[in-house]
Formats: structure tokens, sequence, C-alpha cells
């Protein structure tokens, strides 16, 4: 009811269309950067077989990658990581189900790192 109200009020205030349109526009920016810096709830899971499935070869997921050549260490994504299996349909398989965190291709070491999930 208070919002029904609040409409009739913003309504007979005289504003013309693009001034309410503003208005509108105006609060929803507020809303949308004070739920920004809400603190979220969330925490690191380092243990593969603890994460969805679908969360692991994802954007949010990092891995870390060895080159053997260079002997050097870099992070990646999950979808990088993804891109790194290739055609190996077998060893997607494993890391989707937990059983296998890290995998070796051609030249380097692949390793689940962490993700950040929400609780």
């Amino acid at each position: 009811m208070k919002q029904n109200s609040n409409a009739e009020e913003i309504l007979l205030s005289g504003k013309s269309l693009d001034e309410l349109i503003k208005i509108k526009m105006q609060q929803q920016m507020e809303e949308e950067i004070k739920n920004s810096k809400k603190k979220k709830d969330s925490y690191l899971e380092r243990d593969i077989s603890k994460v969805p499935k679908d969360m692991i070869l994802s954007s949010k997921s990092i891995f870390k990658v060895f080159s053997k050549s260079t002997k050097s260490e870099s992070f990646i994504s999950g979808l990088q990581a993804d891109g790194f299996l290739g055609l190996r349909d077998d060893l997607r398989l494993q890391v989707l189900n937990g059983e296998l965190s890290t995998f070796e291709i051609d030249d380097a070491f692949i390793s689940f790192e962490k993700i950040e999930l929400e609780k």
C-alpha cells in the first residue's frame, strides 16, 4: 500500500513523464549501488570435490598453470582451463566429477586452485 501511495504522490506532483523516468532511473541506480556495497557472504573452496559441477570450469574458478618448458607458473580461469582440455573428454569428466584436480596437457601441469562460492 505504501508503494501505491508513493506512486500516486509522484504522479500528482505535476512532473512530466521524462522527469518521472529520470527519477525512477536515479532510484534504481542508487539501489544498485547500495546492493553492490553490501558485503557478500562468501567463502573460498579449495577442494574440487566440494564445488558444484557447473562452477568448476566457470569464469569464477581459478586454476594454476605450471609450464614445464619455461619453469613458470600463472593463473587462469576455469574457462581457460576448459580450453586447455580441448577434446580430452575423459579428463574433462574426471575434473567435473571432482575426481581429478590436477592434469597434464602438452608442456604444462594445470591444477585447481580455488573458487569463491556464496553461502
